[in-house]
């Protein structure tokens, strides 16, 4: 098994040559004073230091041990408290937190390639952080000034850190018919009841507290959605001093038993008359609440791009040393029995596809961080909305999509191991577990599908969509005489045409089919999927076009190989997804239930 190695090189080429973040922070009022070139520099490098040092390596043995539960107390995988301490002091946990509550207030599009190395390094470990900043994200946003300085500074620090509390065993997605209670107990707290299930990291003991963020309703509360309320639920009491006080009402009744994702503990938490204070207004909570989800949207999407990438690491170091078979050139190690499998066809076509939609996904993911570092961070109040357009449309995409390719590319990665691939000690077996659960949680990628045609697009006429396909025409327009790139920029401009076209069609069935959404969305994601990693490939190849003569040739004439693979190997699915999406719902519903 190939020990994990950040792609810094990759990641500079996204951040510093294809996106420009030097340009993208100077021009904002709240990075322009806290990020340069030099410094986030540094802060990868260390990062990369820290996770390749002490927290890939916990990853293989903390699946095989797991987390455990006695008498509602976890304890972590062997070396997790000692990684998550050394994590926290090197305050990585406060990377893109509120400098005034000790936060270092770092823009997403550095922040993220850090996200990724943590989840590549270890998914289990790197939840506890990613629920942490999501927790804190929540807080800053909505919380009163008394609960941000109460509680943000020893939850940026890592002293403490966060869960959020959503399903329940009747309710998943359907928020609306939770029946977790909250009674007001008159003086500004109130007592929480009920059960929740699914809680990343809900108990545990690499912190000293954990800040729990829960939905529950008021007794005279609106039915449905609209009668949300969000909560504040500390597992130990907070004194006036900041010490410690008594535990609070509330336990962990259970933890799963899992697919993957072993190392971390997803809890059943029990809630009985556990006080906690409310975050934002009343029956908001799911607006608020919605602050974090839309964060680890992202985060998820991050998550199994690096799952993707490290499967990739494993699968190429594998390819290099396995022999098997004899090139269709004929030998290519006479000295030896075989050759190496890289020399295969099929391996190198599994490869690429691996590497394609992964190099593709780190620039989209790092696309999806600018907007929605414009949107934070501009004081242009048209960027701004641009850009909160562009990241509503674009978060589905960003979570569903990558995690759809990245268990894609894990079973990949796991095939070219062949039968080894299905033994533990190889490390593939585990990628492909724990990478499958980023396609469930967060919302379920049917989910994000029909969040994204239905919500993102349809029901506002295509505005948001207009926004992307006007921010690629002008991409178009601007390189249209380098004639260089035309062989990437005439299938763009082909595949936009294409999605722009199958956009338009399903808004006007809709008119007409109330589940013309549902029988195109997942479809349509992936078609939209495919057109937006078409647009990072040919960004990503006209920098390599401009530099490839130059040092460094090999790196950038590897990525215009890898971008014309795409481009004639990845691509093309589009036809097919186009044809599906255009058929309308006929076929899915003509057929009785009781035919099943």
């Amino acid at each position: 098994m190939a020990e994990y190695k950040a792609p810094l090189r990759d990641m500079r080429f996204v951040l510093n040559e294809v996106f420009e973040a030097d340009k993208l922070w100077a021009s904002l009022p709240g990075t322009q004073d806290v990020v340069d070139p030099d410094t986030a520099d540094a802060i990868l490098e260390e990062a990369a230091k820290l996770i390749e040092q002490e927290v890939a390596p916990l990853n293989r043995e903390s699946d095989e041990q797991g987390s455990r539960w006695e008498n509602g107390e976890v304890t972590a995988p062997d070396g997790f408290k000692k990684a998550y301490q050394a994590y926290c002091e090197g305050g990585w946990n406060g990377l893109g937190g509120n400098p005034e509550f000790g936060g270092m207030g770092m823009p997403k599009t550095l922040t993220g390639q850090v996200e990724e190395m943590l989840q590549a390094g270890s998914m289990s470990f790197g939840l506890a952080p990613m629920l942490t900043a999501g927790a804190c994200l929540s807080i800053n946003a909505h919380g009163s000034d008394e609960l941000k300085e109460k509680y943000l500074p020893n939850m940026y620090s890592g002293v403490w850190s966060g869960a959020m509390d959503l399903t329940e065993p009747h309710a998943g997605t359907d928020l609306g018919i939770i029946r977790s209670k909250a009674i007001d107990n008159g003086d500004g707290s109130y007592n929480i009841s009920g059960t929740k299930i699914f809680i990343t990291w809900g108990e545990h003991d690499m912190a000293e507290n954990i800040i729990h963020l829960v939905l529950a309703k008021l007794p005279d509360a609106p039915a449905g959605p609209k009668g949300i309320s969000l909560f504040l639920v500390p597992k130990f009491f907070v004194n006036d001093d900041g010490s410690l006080g008594d535990r609070n009402s509330f336990s962990c009744g259970s933890i799963e038993k899992k697919m993957g994702i072993k190392g971390s503990a997803t809890c059943v938490m029990n809630f009985d008359d556990a006080k906690g204070w409310l975050v934002g207004e009343v029956n908001q909570g799911l607006a608020c609440m919605f602050t974090m989800m839309n964060y680890e949207r992202l985060v998820v999407g991050i998550q199994a791009l690096g799952a993707a990438e490290m499967s990739y690491q494993n699968a190429v170091e594998y390819a290099r040393d396995r022999i098997q078979s004899r090139s269709p050139e004929g030998p290519k190690n006479p000295e030896k029995a075989a050759d190496p499998i890289i020399v295969h066809p099929d391996v190198r076509r599994m490869l690429l596809s691996m590497r394609a939609q992964t190099e593709g996904a780190r620039a989209f993911s790092t696309y999806v961080a600018k907007w929605l570092d414009i949107g934070k961070f501009s004081d242009d109040a048209e960027r701004k909305a641009n850009a909160d357009g562009l990241m509503a449309l674009l978060t589905p995409v960003a979570k569903a999509f990558v995690s759809d390719k990245a268990l894609e590319t894990t079973v990949l990665g796991q095939q070219v191991f062949g039968g080894h691939g299905f033994i533990r000690e190889w490390g593939q077996e585990q990628l492909v577990r724990d990478v499958r659960i980023t396609q469930i949680y967060e919302g379920a990628n049917g989910i994000q599908a029909m969040d994204l045609l239905g919500r993102k697009i349809c029901a506002n006429g295509g505005k948001f969509f207009d926004l992307f396909a006007a921010d690629v025409q002008a991409f178009v327009d601007t390189n249209a005489d380098n004639e260089a790139l035309a062989e990437f920029l005439e299938p763009l401009k082909a595949e936009m045409e294409n999605l722009k076209s199958v956009t338009y069609e399903v808004i006007e069935q809709m008119k007409d089919d109330p589940n013309a959404i549902g029988a195109a969305a997942n479809d349509y994601l992936h078609l939209f999927g495919l057109t937006a990693l078409a647009y990072m490939w040919a960004m990503m190849a006209k920098v390599a076009l401009e530099k490839q003569d130059g040092g460094e040739a090999d790196f950038y004439q590897t990525k215009l190989k890898v971008a014309k693979f795409y481009f004639q190997r990845e691509l093309p699915a589009t036809r097919a997804l186009s044809v599906s999406i255009c058929a309308g719902s006929d076929t899915l519903m003509d057929l009785d239930e009781a035919l099943f």
